[in-house]
């Protein structure tokens, strides 16, 4: 898609050292809250994690474009809203067709034609393309449900496993993929992907006790052993390019199935079980910072911390705490903790808590130690971040809603901040829109997601919401009626962004 790529000399690297790795590890409903480093009255140990802020810089107004995971995903592999795409709410569950058009530009392809080896390992979750047995018919254009009902046992029992599956990482732009179709604990089918191939044949049915919706499982699969397979599998990539390819950089994409839910004590490895205070998903959580610490690990063995860009993030807010269901109409256990900290809203809403995320970075030697920064940024910049740290110009038409945060993660001054305003996505599709202290909800009196209190999709014309995000970062005053000129400005900006196409300025 565009032009082909235009080399650049502001080159933020050392041409001594080379371009640097970047490693990209997003967890799944993690909260503002659930990190110490964030929250001094956090009921979990995250030590890593707390360690990697204390040698790089941590973000206080960090978000993700969505407040739910498909999205996210797309959003930040390939610089754009996903709300551009089909994908108007909710989330792919487990059959669909890929979500990533064929050859758009993704962080991976773009890398990749730097010279970078990449791979992505964990949760992909933005569709698959998978074959109907022979003599047979499934119909994946059919939508799935919202909020997401199990697949009919028929569709799944025509569907050959057998056969290589196409529209995934390895097209678009990764070198290597190992993970799962979608969320691990939740999403069927149950069972690993080696690069376009399952590694065994998912036939038999998940028993509803273990948690997650129904459908097709490997034999013997458990919940709990795939979130340190993948870190398993990190680890080993980092080895073996140490091994085979020590001059060639590398992009590593690391995506967690952890903490989603449903978070039961069967969901967590027992070498992690009662590390936290907060129940079995706080648990979870502590398995994230462990992941972490094995990555961090593998690059003090091979001495890559140096050269190595390491960013530790969350693809949306968390839900409000322990569970056994997946619908949020259940009665949740916090156990005392503030998940999303003391933001209002959890995952799914279109308030702070749904899509406000730690995001943490280390670079030695270009970012500064123990180094906070209140820049507004959002997880769609990571394709021009990417993109100006090895020189490159991604061509017209891509990135569409990705600025370029490197200013922002060096530390450097500047008189404006980096983006011109932040989009929100709720999962109800609900919209928001940001620019400097102010913040607008479009359509919607609620939160615009599911969990307590559950919201409604938006309706036209409806009243929103409008808050002074620096005197109320609670979002407790609503000056909807009090500020219509600044309620005309956002509408009409955010108006501006769906019309033109993109958000961030044009190359």
């Amino acid at each position: 898609m565009g032009k082909p790529f235009e080399n650049r000399q502001d080159r933020p690297f050392d041409k001594a050292q080379g371009k640097p790795n970047i490693i990209f590890i997003m967890a799944d409903d993690m909260g503002y809250g659930d990190v110490g480093c964030y929250n001094s009255d956090s009921k979990i140990p995250t030590p890593n994690m707390d360690r990697l802020a204390g040698e790089g810089i941590r973000f206080t107004d960090a978000h993700s474009p969505s407040a739910v995971c498909t999205p996210t995903r797309y959003s930040v592999l390939t610089g754009r809203y996903c709300w551009r795409t089909p994908l108007k709410h909710g989330v792919l569950y487990n059959y669909e067709h890929p979500l990533i058009e064929p050859g758009r530009l993704t962080v991976a392809s773009m890398l990749k034609t730097a010279g970078y080896a990449t791979a992505c390992i964990g949760k992909w979750h933005l569709g698959l393309g998978w074959s109907a047995k022979p003599g047979t018919h499934v119909d994946f254009d059919r939508p799935l449900p919202w909020p997401g009902g199990p697949p009919e046992a028929k569709m799944e029992d025509n569907i050959d496993f057998t056969r290589r599956i196409t529209g995934g990482p390895n097209e678009l732009g990764f070198d290597y993929f190992f993970g799962t179709s979608g969320c691990s604990t939740a999403q069927p089918p149950y069972g690993f992907i080696e690069n376009d191939r399952m590694v065994a044949i998912p036939s038999r049915r998940k028993a509803p006790e273990t948690g997650g919706r129904a459908g097709l499982m490997v034999p013997g699969w458990r919940h709990k052993d795939a979130d340190p397979t993948f870190a398993e599998k990190a680890v080993e990539f980092i080895d073996r390019h140490r091994s085979q390819s020590p001059d060639k950089p590398f992009f590593l994409y690391l995506a967690t199935s952890a903490p989603h839910e449903p978070a039961l004590w069967s969901t967590v490895p027992d070498f992690v079980k009662g590390k936290s205070k907060a129940g079995p998903r706080g648990d979870l959580v502590a398995l994230v910072d462990w992941i972490v610490g094995q990555v961090l690990d593998a690059l003090d063995r091979h001495k890559l911390c140096d050269n190595t860009l390491v960013i530790v993030t969350s693809d949306n807010g968390a839900l409000p705490g322990h569970s056994a269901g997946i619908d949020g109409r259940k009665q949740w256990d916090t156990y005392g903790h503030k998940s999303c900290g003391d933001w209002r809203g959890y995952k799914a809403h279109i308030w702070e808590g749904g899509h406000r995320e730690p995001f943490i970075a280390r670079w030695p030697g270009k970012i500064k130690p123990n180094t906070t920064s209140d820049e507004p940024i959002c997880l769609t910049d990571l394709l021009a971040t990417c993109a100006a740290i090895v020189g490159q110009k991604p061509p017209g038409g891509t990135g569409e809603d990705s600025y370029n945060i490197l200013p922002a993660l060096l530390a450097k001054r500047r008189a404006q901040p980096i983006r011109q305003a932040l989009v929100h996505h709720s999962a109800f599709g609900v919209f928001s829109v940001r620019q400097g202290r102010w913040k607008l909800i479009i359509d919607a009196e609620g939160s615009g997601g599911w969990p307590p209190p559950r919201g409604e999709p938006p309706k036209r014309g409806a009243p929103g919401q409008l808050y002074d995000m620096a005197s109320d970062p609670g979002e407790k005053q609503n000056l909807w009626k009090d500020r219509p000129d600044m309620v005309k400005h956002l509408t009409a900006l955010l108006a501006k962004y769906k019309k033109t196409g993109h958000s961030a300025p044009k190359r």
